[in-house]
């Protein structure tokens, strides 16, 4: 190609035991733990549209943005994963390389303030073995969230059972992962191979659309993804459509949820005006008003991650344990 490419060969990278970590596994929630006080009308109606699903063997899919990883509830997702309640897990390309670091050394996230300004963001040796992942994924014929947990697992990482795509590959729930390039710090990394993380990431796209079509009756929620996890959703579950319709079958009634932070006032089922800046927030007209107009449902809970998801699981366990 005409145009300059930067080298990668020039750059150096540090171990990560020379790295501060802000989140380590003592902020990490043991499933017992005593959720944060969180209250929301709609929060048991959400626990009950997931348990519902759950016993008449209807999908659960959770949709996740690596923060809600950040804040510390990967063993209230293995949980659900673990009884059958979730039985899809979907990350940006953010979420395996948290997981993996914290399975590695009980540590993650960096100061972006601190280490961009000497050069050194995301430029940790250990975090490349993500990038080998995705190449041996791609030559067995692996999405690349199940090629990262199958490494955490095969190596035996000292803290693998914290890590979501770890839990993935045992309990055989897939775990897909939908990469932006250039996105995340192991695009940096010069062992990055950009087929590799494309083939494999677009496997797991094609195993998030399979488990689309079987969405009728069941639920998809949305944590914490503004843009991800509604765009690949909505492209899902468009070709999920065009094939049910031509098998004489529909996918209108089911349940979305969206947990954020953004505070959504009025009438959030119907879509805002191109006027209103919340047009614009993909989740706001995505899920919770576009894709459940013929038959399906939709809510809406605001707060803090970390008070947000453990009490839904809380409310989960109370459910199956209370047929």
């Amino acid at each position: 190609m005409p145009y300059p490419m930067f080298d990668r060969s020039r750059l150096k990278l540090r171990p990560l035991r020379e790295r501060t970590h802000d989140l380590d596994l003592s902020s990490f929630l043991q499933v017992q733990d005593i959720p944060l006080p969180f209250d929301h009308p709609d929060l048991p109606r959400v626990a009950d549209r997931m348990v519902s699903a759950h016993r008449r063997g209807r999908p659960v899919i959770l949709m996740m943005g690596a923060h809600l990883l950040r804040v510390g509830v990967s063993r209230q997702i293995i949980d659900l994963m673990g009884r059958g309640v979730v039985t899809h897990v979907g990350m940006n390309g953010a979420g395996p390389i948290h997981d993996f670091e914290m399975a590695l050394v009980g540590g993650t996230t960096e100061s972006v303030a601190r280490y961009i300004r000497t050069g050194e963001f995301g430029l940790w040796e250990e975090t490349g073995r993500v990038n080998e992942a995705a190449k041996q994924g791609q030559r067995d014929g692996l999405g690349l969230g199940e090629a990262v947990g199958r490494m955490i697992e095969a190596e035996g990482l000292p803290h693998r059972e914290v890590s979501i795509l770890a839990a993935g590959f045992r309990l055989r729930v897939p775990v897909t992962v939908h990469v932006g390039i250039g996105y995340d710090i192991i695009h940096e990394h010069p062992n990055c191979d950009g087929a590799a993380l494309g083939e494999t990431s677009y496997r797991d796209f094609l195993v998030f659309a399979q488990a689309i079509c079987q969405l009728e009756g069941g639920a998809f929620l949305n944590f914490g993804s503004a843009v991800m996890g509604p765009e690949v959703y909505l492209k899902a579950l468009s070709m999920a459509r065009n094939v049910a319709r031509q098998e004489g079958r529909e996918i209108n009634r089911f349940t979305t949820a969206v947990f954020d932070l953004i505070p959504l006032d009025g009438d959030i089922r119907t879509e805002a005006p191109k006027t209103d800046p919340r047009y614009y927030y993909r989740p706001y007209k995505t899920l919770l008003v576009r894709t459940v107009q013929d038959g399906g449902e939709s809510f809406y809970i605001q707060g803090d991650h970390r008070a947000t998801f453990p009490n839904l699981h809380r409310l989960i366990i109370e459910k199956l344990n209370n047929p």
